[in-house]
């Protein structure tokens, strides 16, 4: 069984398009390893499940091939397999159509009172709403 850094495998599966930015999202903890937080020198195996947050959703990916050197587009199926919970991508896409739906064009950019109101419909756990709701 081999094993890659966390780091170098979420830039060689290309979740990150750097090396450098999936480190910064290990050490921002963005990136977690069943269910812990991790540095980007931690070692991976294949098997695992990586959780990687890429607001608004949360992205989960198990590791098929534990590899570091980065692979063409055609071959990503057989690295990782995308495990994510289908709800995400509804939030995902109410989040798109939820966008600028009630700013009329070329008003500006929101306000702080317009982008906190965005910020709590995309992510509603981290202002105190229930998930579960």
């Amino acid at each position: 069984m081999s094993e890659a850094r966390i780091d170098k495998w979420l830039w060689a599966a290309r979740i990150f398009k750097t090396r450098s930015i999936a480190a910064d999202a290990c050490k921002n903890g963005r990136v977690t390893l069943n269910g812990s937080n991790v540095k980007p020198s931690r070692m991976v195996k294949e098997g695992e499940v990586i959780s990687v947050k890429k607001p608004p959703i949360v992205y989960s990916f198990k590791i098929l091939k534990a590899i570091e050197q980065r692979v063409g587009a055609k071959l990503v199926p057989e690295i990782y397999e995308n495990v994510t919970d289908p709800k995400q991508y509804e939030i995902l896409q109410m989040s798109r159509i939820s966008g600028f739906v009630d700013r009329a064009h070329g008003t500006g950019r929101p306000t702080k009172k317009e982008r906190r109101a965005l910020d709590a419909f995309i992510d509603p756990i981290t202002f105190g709403f229930d998930e579960e709701e």
